[in-house]
């Protein structure tokens, strides 16, 4: 699987041979040592700090722009899905406890209208942990 950090040293460094810029001169040209450099377009760098990746951007003439792949719906439904899986959880371990099992229907119910509540209720509610 490709990393997002290894697609933006792949774009980085193509524009870079395209401009026929060194590593080496591009590395002085913002501060960034040469090695340092090396590893972010080869893409051996895994976690690069972002003022790095977009120092290196700017130079090359890359604008670094942040889009939405995911509307904030989508967001807020996986949040609520994970949350009410971990509030059912607690609800199922309580019922062992009790010897009281759920059915899966009433598992799936009560797991909708949890992701349900979520939504409808507080930002507070669904990001706290």
């Amino acid at each position: 699987m490709v990393t997002a950090i290894q697609t933006v040293s792949t774009r980085l460094n193509r524009r870079r041979e395209k401009l026929g810029v060194s590593c080496s001169v591009l590395a002085k040209r913002t501060g960034i040592s040469l090695r340092t450099v090396q590893r972010i377009l080869s893409g051996e760098e895994m976690n690069p700090g972002f003022s790095t990746v977009a120092s290196l951007a700017r130079e090359l003439g890359v604008g670094v722009h942040f889009e939405d792949d995911v509307d904030i719906r989508t967001i807020r439904r996986r949040q609520a899905e994970k949350k009410a899986e971990r509030i059912l959880a607690i609800v199922q371990g309580n019922s062992a406890l009790e010897a009281q099992s759920m059915s899966r229907e009433t598992m799936r119910d009560l797991r909708e209208q949890t992701i349900h509540e979520l939504l409808a209720g507080s930002d507070r509610k669904l990001w706290a942990d």
